[in-house]
């Protein structure tokens, strides 16, 4: 069996070391980066299965580290958990943006920080698909098993996260999917109330999607639901 390694990025080193206890005492594989421009190096080589990552770093900040880590084709897939002492909305906003899969704030308990990263690695390695093969229509195709989407012919990118979440109303097609069993089945969590979070990541699908976009329908006051097609 596997061992998930986790890639902590964080500048302070007692912190780490608390952080590097914790994880490895829970069966994980650690590395470590103090600073924005290692985080990208170790990410590149180490290929981890998920990344925690602090938003004040020297050199790069998370955010930005976050940003070209989303922009890269081998590490954009890589769940990324921030971890902040910041707890203003607006963080939270801009780390949802980019991708982020979980988000945060110290002082933090790290019991609950290990259930966390195990939620995320859970949704990164177990979406599994209730409808089997292909689902395709017009140029949108959607392989279950793979878990892929093609637009026209060409792939589109998605993390664990938004491919999730983009199944769960395709396989619910037609009916509507309230925001909050959204983030109870998408998420595991009510993700510390934050159901902005939905709203976010249906924002990245419909960018993604293109010329699709509209197959993602807004029930206003509700939620959302695929349309049926």
């Amino acid at each position: 069996m596997s061992v998930d390694k986790i890639l902590v990025v964080e500048d302070h080193s007692d912190t780490i070391e608390l952080l590097k206890y914790n994880f490895t005492s829970s069966g994980y594989e650690v590395v470590t980066a103090m600073d924005g421009h290692k985080a990208l190096e170790q990410a590149r080589n180490e290929h981890p299965d998920l990344i925690l990552l602090d938003l004040m770093l020297p050199g790069i900040d998370g955010l930005e580290v976050c940003r070209r880590l989303k922009q890269e084709v081998a590490t954009q897939h890589i769940p990324v958990i921030m971890l902040t002492a910041k707890g203003e909305e607006v963080d939270r906003v801009v780390g949802l943006e980019l991708g982020v899969d979980d988000y945060i704030v110290k002082p933090f308990s790290p019991r609950e920080l290990v259930l966390r990263v195990k939620a995320v690695l859970r949704r990164s390695s177990e979406v599994e698909p209730k409808r089997p093969g292909k689902w395709n229509h017009e140029g949108l195709t959607v392989d279950f098993e793979a878990h892929t989407v093609e637009c026209d012919g060409e792939l589109v990118t998605l993390t664990a996260t938004e491919f999730k979440l983009f199944s769960e109303l395709l396989q619910h097609e037609g009916k509507v999917r309230t925001r909050d069993h959204l983030l109870d089945t998408v998420w595991d969590t009510h993700f510390e109330g934050y159901s902005r979070t939905v709203d976010t990541h249906i924002r990245r699908l419909r960018q993604k999607l293109g010329r699709y976009a509209d197959y993602i329908e807004t029930v206003r006051g509700v939620g959302y639901r695929f349309k049926h097609v």
